[in-house]
């Protein structure tokens, strides 16, 4: 008898609980297709950028008024202004329309912005144009020596909740993991509207080009070590928040989507593996899970889930201060 990997997330029903992350791959609408045929059980569409739409809108704005003052009949710029034009998420927008319109699956979109004006305002386009849910991409840099941990929170909390008062799409957050008290953070960041929270967003570091002398993106894709932090603090959070969960960062094998169902996931995101393996690899990642439930005799997910978590663990202090120091007083190195 097959193990039953139907799941909920976000109030959507999924076939099973491996879904397809925002990545390069997810904003292109034929990658998308590929990503449905291949068993992908849901996408999130890559983050629409606040910065990047006001930027477009200001290089536009500059470029209609060009050459204004040089002539005293060209009061407005030599072009003329369109009407009701937007800038910058004309072409992001399309993409979830035309998402909807070719996939059976779940499109859930993504916002990184920066306040919560337009936080708000984009998050009712995104709904507008027929995301099933909305992923909220928190990505704050707390590089301000006067704002206080605290002050850093209730910024979090403030967009949060400024989208959540103002679309119904259910909302799912995804944040990192350096707060003073992650668990605490977790809660009240539901308490501000999120329905679930996605375990973690990867805060990519900088380099320097040292021919350039200038400081340069640098973006490295995950590996599987990456995916012992969010397991961690999947399993501690697993029944202490009334919030879904969904694991991301990290996850290359089937066996990593099973320990993060254990530990309390009702969803795997996956990204970088998809960006190395193709977008087939998704079937693979989905028939492995099934292979692994089936072969132990579990009946579903429903059965598996949390039950390895810090509450279910016959060895609760394995994810706290006892792991560190097992692991510190066992290693044994080869010096072979």
């Amino acid at each position: 008898m097959k193990a039953e990997l139907r799941t909920s997330y976000l109030g959507l029903q999924l076939a099973h609980p491996i879904v397809a992350s925002a990545s390069t791959l997810t904003g292109d609408l034929d990658t998308l297709i590929a990503l449905e045929e291949h068993g992908a059980a849901a996408v999130v569409l890559p983050s629409l950028y606040e910065e990047q739409i006001e930027a477009e809108a200001m290089a536009m704005h500059h470029a209609l008024d060009f050459g204004a003052e040089l002539s005293p009949e060209a009061t407005s710029g030599y072009f003329p202004e369109p009407p009701a034009w937007e800038a910058g998420p004309d072409a992001h927008l399309a993409l979830v329309r035309q998402a909807k319109d070719v996939l059976r699956i779940p499109v859930i979109a993504s916002l990184n912005g920066t306040t919560a004006g337009g936080w708000t305002r984009y998050a009712k386009l995104l709904a507008d144009f027929g995301a099933d849910a909305l992923e909220l991409n928190v990505y704050l840099i707390a590089a301000d020596p006067d704002l206080s941990g605290a002050d850093v929170e209730d910024q979090y909390l403030r967009l949060v909740n400024a989208v959540r008062n103002t679309v119904d799409l259910p909302l799912a957050v995804k944040v990192g993991p350096y707060f003073s008290s992650m668990a605490h953070m977790a809660r009240r960041l539901v308490d501000a509207g999120a329905d679930a929270l996605v375990l973690f967003n990867r805060f990519y570091q900088p380099d320097i080009d040292l021919d350039e002398m200038t400081v340069a993106p640098n973006l490295v894709l995950s590996t599987p070590a990456e995916m012992r932090l969010v397991l961690r603090w999947m399993a501690l959070l697993r029944g202490r928040v009334d919030a879904q969960l969904a694991a991301t960062t990290g996850v290359h094998a089937a066996t990593d989507a099973v320990k993060l169902v254990l530990a309390g996931a009702d969803v795997v995101m996956v990204a970088s593996a998809l960006l190395r393996q193709g977008p087939a690899y998704i079937g693979s990642l989905r028939d492995g899970l099934q292979h692994w439930f089936d072969e132990r005799g579990y009946t579903g997910l429903d059965q598996a889930r949390g039950s390895l978590s810090q509450r279910s663990s016959p060895d609760p202090g394995a994810f706290e201060r006892a792991n560190y120091r097992r692991a510190l007083t066992s290693y044994t190195p080869d010096l072979r």
